[in-house]
């Protein structure tokens, strides 16, 4: 019999799955970031099954994208700026999309912020840097 639980483990799962797919899109295509991806389908994983949890955390992706990630490492600025970049033509076509001004307005004070966070929060890591935190990462971090 299918519970309640059953199905809210398998829509986790199923998002879980397709954040997966866009995520390693993202590695493979420059425009779409993929590090964001990972993190959604990390937290997804983690309410589905402990099963598809332990797999995900074994992956490669989960340890170049999501450990660095959440254990605010930081990122190239070569990822900050194709991060940002991105983000900015969406905040720009909403902008000119939208009709109304406090909502303009609100959504480039949003970019303002993003900005801020993006260039003072997350660390800015030389590609050296970053290709040994890498490497040190997938030998450490273990399910």
């Amino acid at each position: 019999m299918i519970t309640i639980i059953n199905i809210r483990s398998i829509l986790f799962a199923t998002v879980g799955f397709i954040s997966f797919g866009f995520g390693v899109a993202g590695v493979v295509l420059p425009v779409i970031p993929g590090g964001p991806f990972f993190l959604f389908a990390a937290f997804c994983f983690g309410k589905s099954s402990k099963r598809v949890e332990d797999w995900f955390k074994s992956t490669i992706f989960y340890k170049d994208y999501v450990v660095r990630l959440k254990e605010n490492k930081g990122m190239t600025r070569k990822e900050k700026i194709r991060i940002n970049l991105i983000a900015d033509a969406f905040i720009i076509f909403s902008i000119i999309y939208v009709d109304i001004i406090f909502v303009k307005i609100i959504i480039l004070i949003l970019g303002i912020i993003k900005h801020y966070y993006f260039i003072k929060k997350i660390p800015t890591l030389t590609p050296e840097e970053a290709k040994a935190m890498k490497a040190e990462l997938r030998q450490s971090v273990t399910p």
